[in-house]
């Protein structure tokens, strides 16, 4: 987080210059470009830092016993779960509802029932958000795009 504390300590004087019209402008395409770049990660099944992520411990079979195919997260990762919030202050990325749960568990690694009334599990770490260099230099881009006036 110390790149993130420099980045806001160096856009801070900038930002300040602005309106907040204009500041939730900026903060909308950080949170936009934040968003699809965790996306894209989910979709690689791979965490922020390009890691990939530990496989399924036991494939579950469908109602016929086919294998369940398909990579993890997949409804996830759709914008009605994983929404983005700006204010003039802040641009946010989040999880919402039951998927804030999911995604949490699986985050941080933590214990939890595989089905309501099932046995508990301990799930491995799979970070599903957060920033890497090549992201923070992206946002650096669209913010001093915006700044300079080119959309």
């Amino acid at each position: 987080m110390d790149d993130l504390t420099r980045l806001e300590s160096w856009l801070s004087p900038l930002l300040a210059k602005l309106q907040p019209g204009e500041q939730r402008k900026l903060a909308r395409e950080v949170a936009r470009h934040a968003r699809a770049a965790n996306q894209k990660n989910m979709a690689a099944q791979q965490s922020p830092d390009g890691q990939a992520w530990e496989p399924r411990k036991h494939r579950s079979r469908d109602a016929r016993g086919r294998l369940r195919q398909g990579p993890m997260f997949r409804k996830l990762r759709l914008a009605r779960h994983l929404r983005m919030a700006a204010t003039p202050s802040e641009a946010v990325v989040e999880f919402v509802g039951r998927a804030a749960r999911i995604a949490r568990v699986h985050h941080y690694g933590l214990r939890d029932r595989v089905t309501e009334t099932g046995a508990e599990y301990q799930y491995p770490v799979r970070e599903l958000l957060g920033l890497d260099d090549q992201l923070m230099e992206r946002l650096v881009d669209v913010v001093l795009d915006l700044l300079h006036g080119g959309d």
